[in-house]
């Protein structure tokens, strides 16, 4: 694992602004996320609500009534648009429902605007930070996603191939597809976000809006 870098003046929380999938989508990937926790001790997608990220990591210091202000002004009466999820795939070291393609494997364009928007009308509220590395909007790698199994496994690779054998033999249900209609922001903190932050890091709710309401 690489070195521990420092800590910076942003600590000690970090903001994420994510799509949330339906109950039944979200309940799929807990039940999941959980399995792996019992049967790998796997913690780290697990340590988030179900979500698929818009923008993640963000330190807005004192500047949370302003972001919310900005994205009530985006959001406000924005269409929702369709979700298809295809399902089990390998991303990175990791595994995730795949979220970002239509049926025919076109890339869901709305998905991809809404990502941009939203980090569009957050970037004027960063502030510097060292760690953990930004996850801001980039079109070359944007590829959304609900996360099973992540950052555990760059410790662990050699449960790789062995955890997407349980994932795949767990056969969970999960609808194909969902109503892309609601935005959650989420404040999160760690007492250390350079080491193994999934083993430490809390969360709380900060407001959700719905897409397509005035």
């Amino acid at each position: 694992m690489a070195a521990k870098t420092p800590r910076d003046d942003s600590d000690p929380y970090r903001y994420g602004i994510y799509l949330r999938p339906d109950a039944r989508t979200c309940r799929a990937v807990t039940v999941v996320t959980d399995q792996l926790r019992a049967q790998y001790d796997l913690r780290s997608a697990g340590a988030f609500p179900p979500h698929a990220t818009l923008v993640g990591s963000q330190p807005f210091g004192h500047s949370e009534p302003e972001v919310v202000d900005a994205l009530s002004a985006l959001l406000a009466g924005r269409p929702a648009f369709d979700v298809h999820n295809a399902g089990v795939r390998a991303r990175g070291i990791g595994y995730v429902y795949e979220v970002g393609l239509h049926p025919d494997g076109s890339v869901n364009e709305d998905f991809v605007r809404l990502a941009a928007d939203v980090d569009r009308v957050v970037a004027p509220f960063r502030r510097p930070m060292g760690s953990p590395e930004p996850n801001d909007y980039d079109p070359a790698q944007y590829g959304p996603h609900l996360s099973l199994a992540s950052h555990d496994l760059y410790v662990r690779p050699d449960l790789h191939d062995e955890v997407g054998d349980f994932i795949h033999e767990l056969a969970q249900p999960v609808p194909d597809g969902f109503r892309g209609d609601t935005v959650v922001l989420y404040r999160t903190a760690c007492p250390d976000w350079s080491g193994r932050w999934w083993q430490t890091m809390t969360w709380e709710h900060v407001r959700t809006w719905k897409l397509g309401v005035a």
